[in-house]
């Protein structure tokens, strides 16, 4: 059996937080968030593995792939555990430099015999892993089934279908990605909670693997031949489905703007139905009569004043050190700084950024207050796992009930946050109860027209002793909501969603006790076989929330493959794809536009002071102009030179002239600026701007350009066709070079 240290816990992954958007678009029920886990040191075991041990366990999992890897490369990391698993983790991680190039993963085993349970690999980057990738996804997906087979031990897993590879933005330079999911089965039956997750390159390595958890020897599963009939279950969800008009509010974390849309939801105060009995299943257990839908309360009937008039640094100063005070002389509270700023709302806001020392180090984060009305609109209290952490947080004897907790938490809100509470209701979906500590997330949805917005809430905690744990205020600026009168009836949309809707068996565990092994085979209801869909309210059609597929839309007989992958990637944006001319040529902006989006991320919003936009390089773009984010950079990177007051966004752009901007990009311009060493071998040479001379033969050398019964054509403007396949080109030499800038 394993000895603990007396005071060895150590955060693995941080509590869930409410209040930061994320898009729940899925007509689905609603998914709970994970507890977190908490890592256990282990000061000593009856087994004692040594890192040979681990190295050994390694390449018997990956045979001759990482031969090249010595002893001296890899470090053995510390064992641990988690609370109610007794069973003994082991870290093993290994870097090396190759012809100047890093690569590194880490590799985490469990139990006596050492089992996998993660796997991370970064190789150094290989230029088949780039598009267009070495294998297809289909190849892809083999490679994953045939790993995950290998270490299954007897083990039975599904793959999951319609898993969708999604990335805001892809940038060339970066490997394409292929991500599959496999769910365990008992009884050929999916478990909800037991998954593998398996990441593979263009090129066909596996540089990702997750298994969570471990099959428990506790388990219990129930009989999967005592099943009510299926068609049955499924008439029953119809005849109770109602469905609810909602706001969907979306943001563009690229460029910081968000849009809203109606959508219809169906209205669901439970998770599914179980199998065997038939009763409704809720996050306060199973009942026999479907939960009632709770009504739309406003948390304040009309405005309510502002916790104070606007709020000076100095007042901000205070009122941090009095909500972040701590009671223990082992640990000392410092304010880092405190910044005014702007969010990512646009409001102005305090932002107070602090530390908690003590004697092994620190744990630090930051606070928002509305400069406007001094209330809060962010706040994480983190002394509770710090106390937890040096072994000083006291254990509530009386945790707080449901009702308290939701009590205390309109409480604070009037305390903290009174101007906001007219635009948000009490909760309508259950809260979210951890167990592990005892409190008690709520979440007050915005409430616009009469109806629910998606992805504009105020968050909260409470903790087990009725304290605050954490605030957040996401409450976005929308100039004009969709009307709600031009939508579809609720009684088509009704029709739509019990159409759509269909049953997956799997089991499930009741609640969030730890000490519960017992898995219910429940129906759970998908709607248009997809969980990422949803009803636009205004045209009555399923989309996804992830856009459009990544289905081939352009045609054309030398760039299609090219221009499709740039479309999907978001690195080329087309409005109307139906009369799109990959021949046209393309302005000076929109070129410009493609190539930083191929070669670097960058987040256009300048939230929190990341991005400056008080400088300005042209007269003509200022930060309002959509392009400023773009041209500023491309200047940063030296792409492109001040030499003019004005940038002509809208002008064409030439051959000659994206070779210079991608000999600038690669590094090379004091090598091109040398035009009296290079000699043209083109037919039009002469055509050629001496200046550009250099540019261009280096431009050529490389292959990122075709030439055409041997012309280069320098003048020629470039079409949307020419761009796409050149930038690709020029992502694969920065690949191999990797001497150009990297963001």
């Amino acid at each position: 059996m394993a000895k603990l240290k007396k005071f060895g816990i150590v955060l693995a992954s941080s509590a869930l937080s409410f209040g930061v958007f994320s898009t729940s678009a899925s007509a689905s029920p609603n998914v709970e968030g994970q507890q977190e886990r908490i890592q256990i040191q282990v000061a000593s075991t009856e087994t004692v593995f040594t890192k040979n041990d681990l190295i050994k366990k390694f390449h018997e999992l990956f045979p001759k792939k990482f031969d090249f890897l010595t002893s001296s490369d890899f470090y053995m990391g510390g064992s641990h555990m988690y609370p109610n698993d007794d069973t003994v983790r082991y870290d093993l991680s290994f870097n090396k430099t190759i012809d100047g190039k890093r690569l590194y993963g880490s590799v985490g085993f469990v139990g006596e015999k050492l089992e996998i349970e993660q796997f991370y690999y970064q190789p150094t980057l290989d230029k088949e892993s780039l598009f267009p990738a070495k294998v297809t996804k289909e190849e892809a997906k083999k490679l994953a089934v045939d790993f995950v087979g290998q270490l299954l031990n007897g083990e039975e897993y599904e793959l999951e279908p319609n898993v969708y590879n999604y990335y805001p933005q892809q940038i060339l330079t970066e490997p394409i990605r292929y991500s599959f999911s496999f769910t365990r089965t008992e009884n050929k039956v999916p478990i909800a909670d037991q998954r593998i997750e398996v990441t593979v390159l263009g090129n066909g390595e596996i540089v990702n693997f997750y298994k969570n958890p471990l099959k428990s020897e506790k388990a219990t599963f129930d009989d999967a031949k005592q099943l009510k009939d299926k068609k049955e279950i499924l008439e029953k969800i119809k005849e109770n489905l109602t469905t609810s008009l909602q706001y969907q509010l979306n943001t563009d974390y690229q460029t910081g703007e968000s849009s809203v849309q109606l959508v219809y939801q169906p209205t669901m105060k439970w998770q599914g139905v179980h199998a065997s009995t038939g009763k409704w299943l809720t996050s306060n257990g199973y009942v026999e009569d479907i939960p009632e839908i709770t009504k739309i309360e406003k948390l304040a009937a009309n405005p309510l004043p502002p916790k104070q008039k606007g709020i000076s640094v100095e007042s901000a100063k205070k009122l941090a050190e009095q909500l972040l005070s701590i009671k223990s002389d082992k640990v000392k509270l410092t304010i880092s700084s405190i910044d005014e700023i702007e969010n990512y709302n646009g409001q102005a806001v305090i932002s107070v950024q602090y530390m908690y020392n003590y004697a092994n180090g620190g744990s630090g984060t930051n606070l928002e207050i509305n400069k406007d009305t001094g209330e809060i609109i962010q706040y994480n209290d983190i002394k509770n796992h710090l106390l937890e952490q040096i072994g000083e947080k006291p254990k509530t004897e009386n945790p707080i009930s449901q009702e308290e907790a939701l009590a205390q938490a309109v409480k604070y809100l009037k305390e903290w946050a009174p101007s906001y509470l007219h635009n948000y209701a009490m909760p309508v979906d259950e809260p979210y109860f951890e167990n592990r500590s005892g409190g008690y997330y709520f979440s007050f949805p915005r409430i616009v027209n009469g109806i629910v917005v998606q992805g504009d809430q105020i968050g909260i905690h409470i903790a087990a002793d009725g304290s605050l744990n954490s605030l957040n205020v996401s409450q976005q600026e929308v100039e004009n909501w969709p009307s709600i009168d031009k939508v579809i009836s609720a009684e088509d949309a009704n029709a739509k969603l019990k159409e759509a809707l269909s049953l997956k068996l799997n089991y499930m565990k009741q609640g969030r006790d730890e000490e519960n092994h017992h898995y219910d085979l429940i129906y759970s209801p998908v709607f248009n076989e997809d969980s990422l869909s949803y009803l636009d309210a205004t045209t009555g059609e399923w989309k996804n929330i992830y856009g459009e597929s990544n289905a081939a839309v352009i045609s054309h007989p030398l760039a299609e493959e090219e221009l499709n992958y740039l479309i999907s990637a978001k690195i080329l944006d087309i409005k109307n794809k139906k009369d799109f001319n990959a021949d046209a040529s393309i302005t000076k902006g929109e070129a410009l536009k493609v190539i930083m989006n191929s070669l670097t991320y960058f987040y256009s919003g300048g939230y929190y002071g990341d991005r400056d936009n008080s400088h300005q390089t042209f007269d003509n773009i200022d930060p309002k102009h959509p392009l400023y984010q773009t041209i500023e950079r491309a200047v940063e990177m030296g792409v492109i030179k001040p030499t003019t007051k004005n940038f002509d966004v809208d002008s064409q752009v030439t051959r000659e002239e994206i070779a210079v901007w991608y000999v600038r990009t690669l590094g090379l311009e004091q090598a091109a600026k040398h035009s009296d060493i290079y000699k043209l071998g083109f037919a039009d040479a002469n055509k050629v701007k001496k200046e550009y001379t250099g540019y261009v033969a280096l431009a050529s050398s490389m292959g990122l350009f075709e030439t055409n019964q041997n012309k280069f054509n320098p003048d020629q403007a470039i079409t949307y066709a020419e761009l796409a396949v050149s930038t690709i080109r020029l992502a694969h030499e920065m690949s191999d070079k990797r001497n150009g800038v990297y963001y």
